[in-house]
């Protein structure tokens, strides 16, 4: 199951990410502004933060396989959609409907995972399954570049749309149902609206919602960033710029995922120590990635914030899953990604706004204090009431 879903991750982060290393070809051909291109990533998120928690309550009462094969279909025929765009309007409409479309995904694909990783093994496979988006972040970065140096973005769309059709195909053939599962009676009872009565959930929201400002930050303006500042062609601004936080964020998913399963058997909270922990040591690196003056400084920068931001990747859903019943796995899920969005997507507008006035890099600064904050007040609560909620909803 992680195995399959791996691949659908990494083609939905391809799909989302291609983007964001073509903005000169879209500046030039399509006639975009600064403010419209930080438009790109925040009318994504925007509608898909609103999407995606309806999507999550969807995935508590569909069959979350079918839900998954729907989604990868509808969000390819959208990435098609947008090679076709001929005007600024229309390219962000199709960016609106592939945030319906991928809200789909995620809320059915980590229940999935969740429900058959109850135990001691569940923070690894839901790193291994975050890796995808990791991948799929450095290749559409490098693929989105690469096509508009070579064969030109529109085509680039319409190839990795059509992959995302034939692999749903695939998925249509090999996807396993889900066993039933073994929920108490408790848990059967449990409505949407338990989720926040948890204080480790709202202060995970609290944390989620500025690690994503952050990080929408760099995943939408990175790229362009290292093209104007140090003169890399698209192919190279793009590829830097995802490759370096990306692939040091996949040894931190993967080794907060080994730590988060090794820790959560002598600390009870152990999954929330890990994440906030990522979260306080990320928060400085995420700012100095744009301070600096040096494009190998900034490169080890990007590698210290992909690592620790890794450290809370892996243990996001992983986390939350201890303190909420099963039957409450896709809203929670859903909810969650709703507040991210919407940080991500006011962030990254507002740094396009004000590009040329406060700067990107100051709005980095004081996202990074306020998710410092954020990690040590995660850490606080999850150390006063992790015991008493996971009793009081779990079991």
């Amino acid at each position: 199951m992680v195995g399959l879903l791996w691949v659908a991750y990494f083609i939905n982060y391809s799909d989302r990410q291609l983007v964001f290393s073509i903005y000169p070809a879209l500046r030039r051909d399509l006639h975009f502004t600064d403010t419209q291109l930080g438009l790109i990533a925040s009318t994504f998120l925007w509608i898909y933060g609103i999407c995606i928690a309806v999507s999550g309550r969807i995935a508590d009462l569909v069959s979350r396989e079918r839900i998954v094969i729907a989604s990868l279909v509808l969000w390819s025929l959208a990435t098609f959609g947008s090679g076709t765009s001929g005007s600024v309007a229309m390219f962000l409409f199709w960016r609106g409907v592939m945030g319906v479309t991928e809200s789909l995904y995620v809320p059915a694909a980590a229940g999935l995972i969740a429900a058959l990783h109850p135990g001691r093994t569940r923070s690894r496979a839901m790193s291994v399954h975050s890796t995808a988006q990791l991948s799929g972040i450095v290749a559409g970065g490098w693929y989105g570049g690469w096509a508009a140096d070579s064969i030109g973005w529109r085509g680039g769309f319409f190839g990795i749309a059509a992959f995302g059709v034939m692999y749903a195909a695939v998925l249509w053939i090999l996807l396993p149902s889900q066993p039933p599962g073994t929920a108490s009676p408790l848990q059967l009872r449990s409505s949407p609206t338990d989720v926040f009565r948890a204080r480790c959930y709202r202060a995970h929201l609290l944390a989620f919602f500025m690690f994503c400002a952050m990080l929408w930050m760099l995943y939408a303006w990175l790229p362009n960033y290292i093209y104007e500042r140090y003169h890399l062609s698209m192919t190279q601004s793009g590829f830097t710029a995802t490759a370096f936080l990306q692939v040091s964020s996949g040894i931190g998913v993967l080794t907060g995922g080994i730590l988060a399963d090794w820790i959560v058997k002598r600390i009870p909270f152990g999954r929330f120590c890990i994440s906030s922990a990522g979260l306080l040591l990320c928060a400085p690196f995420g700012y100095l990635t744009l301070a600096v003056h040096s494009l190998a400084i900034l490169k080890i920068c990007a590698v210290g914030f992909g690592f620790f931001a890794g450290l809370f990747i892996a243990n996001n859903y992983a986390s939350i899953y201890d303190v909420i019943a099963e039957r409450n796995y896709g809203f929670s899920a859903g909810f969650l990604n709703f507040v991210g969005g919407f940080a991500g997507a006011t962030a990254t507008f507002l740094a396009g706004l004000w590009k040329q006035t406060l700067g990107v890099t100051s709005l980095m600064a004081w996202a990074a204090v306020a998710t410092a904050a954020a990690s040590l007040w995660l850490f606080w609560v999850a150390f006063s009431s992790f015991e008493k909620e996971r009793e009081r909803f779990c079991t």
